[in-house]
């Protein structure tokens, strides 16, 4: 691992090539913190596809793209002088240290749930009218779930056992199969909401990811349905000619892999 000279070096090294950059290439002297937004919520996603890989050589390359668009924006922030690199990281130090006074100050904490309960009470304090307000609107809808769930426990609103939550759970399976019975579709989404919200609840209660739980879900259908494409093509036959019965072989060669 490198020393923390080396480390400061290597950051001095990116600040000295953007502000070349920034200065004589023609496409980053273009952008802007909105043509940027998009590509940083992509490399970001790239960063969540190496996690789950368990790619560390990518996990590496897709940080250093993350951290270079840190440095971009605080780049554009400089040249309008309202912040610089310097700046976000002095703010980002004093948060941490305000919000962690179990550290830095004389609160005792027992656990994490402690530190997460000191945590949103903090923000509260800070002049925050709801612990929802840190929930990001375009966060995709499962992910939202999740951090709404997180923040509210974080402030007591939350039940006490897993079992309980399983109750819910099975609850709103049952309104779910009412309505479909119904078929009032309106209804039926409504309720089918309910059964997601409180299956992402239990997950958090049993220490599972929900996002991370599907994705990994989506990347195993994804690797057993391409390996029966692939066996359908040394076969020669699309698989819209294949049974289901057929393709049933292959996926279950599949699970084996």
């Amino acid at each position: 691992m490198n020393s923390r000279e080396n480390q400061l070096k290597a950051f001095d090294r990116l600040l000295t090539i953007m502000d070349e950059l920034r200065e004589q290439c023609p496409w980053d002297k273009k952008q802007t913190m909105e043509t940027l937004r998009h590509l940083t919520i992509e490399e970001t996603y790239e960063l969540g596809d190496a996690i789950l890989d368990g790619d560390l050589e990518e996990v590496k390359k897709e940080l250093g793209d993350v951290l270079l668009h840190i440095v971009f924006y605080s780049k554009i922030g400089s040249e309008t002088n309202d912040f610089d690199i310097a700046d976000v990281c002095h703010e980002i130090c004093e948060k941490l240290i305000h919000r962690h006074p179990h550290i830095y100050g004389d609160v005792k904490v027992e656990n994490e749930a402690d530190v997460k309960r000191n945590w949103e009470n903090l923000k509260l304090k800070e002049g925050k009218k709801s612990v929802l307000e840190g929930v990001p609107k375009s966060l995709p809808a499962l992910v939202k779930a999740n951090r709404i769930q997180e923040k509210v426990a974080g402030v007591g609103f939350d039940w006490e056992e897993p079992n309980q939550v399983w109750e819910k759970v099975e609850e709103e399976l049952g309104e779910f199969k009412d309505e479909v019975e119904k078929g009032d579709q309106d209804a039926m989404e409504s309720e089918f909401g309910d059964v997601l919200f409180s299956m992402i609840n239990y997950a958090r209660f049993v220490n599972i990811n929900p996002e991370n739980a599907l994705e990994r879900t989506n990347k195993k259908f994804q690797k057993r349905f391409q390996y029966l494409e692939e066996k359908a093509k040394s076969l020669n036959k699309p698989l819209k000619e294949m049974t289901l019965a057929e393709m049933d072989v292959f996926w279950e060669e599949a699970k084996t892999i």
